[in-house]
Order: C-alpha cells, then sequence, then structure tokens
C-alpha cells in the first residue's frame, strides 16, 4: 500500500500543479456578503383613530418625549403620526358639523391647545403628519381646511402598512 501511495504521488503532484496554474487552489477565500449598513434612523408610526382629546393629548405628550429623547441623544428619527376615521378632528379647525366626527363639547374645549402642540410636533421636532384621503373624502372636506404641513394619503389604515413595511414601528396609544 506504501508503495502505490509513493508511485502515485507524482500523479497527485502534477494534478495539483495544473489546479494551481489554473488558479482554484491560489484563488482567494470567497468574502462573505457585505453586511448591510445599518439604518441609524429610528422609524416610528402613530396610528390616530380615536376621538378622545384626552387620549389624543397623551399621544402628543408621548410623541413629545420620544421625540425630545432621541434629540438629546442625537438621533436620527423619523417619527409620523396617520390620522384616520376620526382622527381626523385633529387636523381641521373645521367644526365637522353634520359628520360622525362632529366637535363636541370636549374638543371644542381642548382643540386651541392640541393644535398649537401639533404645530410644535410639527415645526420644530419634524414630526410628520399624514391623513387618510377616503375618510377626507366621505365627509367632504376641502383638502384647504387641513391645518398646514398635513399630507392627504389615498388610505391611511394602507400606509401606515406601507410604513410598517419599511421598517417603521407601530404604536397606538390606548
Amino acid at each position: 500500500m506504501t508503495k502505490r501511495l509513493f508511485n502515485s504521488l507524482p500523479r497527485m503532484f502534477a494534478a495539483m500543479f495544473v489546479l494551481w496554474a489554473a488558479g482554484s487552489l491560489n484563488a482567494p477565500a470567497a468574502e462573505p456578503p457585505a453586511a448591510k449598513p445599518k439604518d441609524d434612523v429610528v422609524k416610528v408610526v402613530y396610528h390616530a383613530d380615536f376621538a378622545d382629546p384626552r387620549r389624543f393629548s397623551a399621544m402628543l405628550t408621548n410623541i413629545h418625549n420620544m421625540v425630545s429623547t432621541y434629540q438629546a441623544e442625537l438621533m436620527d428619527y423619523d417619527v409620523r403620526i396617520v390620522f384616520v376615521s376620526w382622527g381626523i378632528r385633529f387636523v381641521t379647525e373645521d367644526r365637522l358639523a353634520g359628520t360622525p366626527f362632529a366637535e363636541d363639547a370636549a374638543l371644542k374645549q381642548r382643540r386651541a391647545d392640541l393644535l398649537a402642540r401639533l404645530a410644535t410636533l410639527r415645526d420644530t421636532q419634524g414630526v410628520k403628519l399624514e391623513v387618510c384621503g377616503i375618510t377626507r373624502e366621505q365627509i367632504g372636506l376641502d383638502e384647504k381646511k387641513l391645518i398646514p404641513g398635513v399630507t392627504v394619503v389615498r388610505s391611511g389604515v394602507v400606509r401606515i402598512a406601507e410604513l410598517q413595511r419599511q421598517g417603521f414601528a407601530y404604536l397606538k396609544v390606548e
């Protein structure tokens, strides 16, 4: 057996030489796949589809605390609020009389404060505001009656799903 192995060595060396010459033995090891670049932007979408001004106030407080923390830690963020159904009440000064979302006493009392806080989040903290176009169309609210800086999207729930597919965390204040 040793003699057979010894006799086959020249053929093995010859085969190795051919492979080496062809570059197979000298080829660099395959590099691992490139690491996906880390996305350093924190992405959050809040879903506002409720009527309660106290609940909306709590949501605004949560958002303010969140973005203030990100700012203090020098973190990039993309925070959005998508307004659907009852949430449309918070992006207009229109009383929405004759619609299911008509202003009630609680909203009338807190509207100015809520709009001012929402404007601060939008203007100084970069929170993006999006409203469901289906809701807006169903109640016949003219786009001009929305507060400045609100983007109309075709469907609020579809928009939320799109944002989640893009890596946005979904939050809804209960």
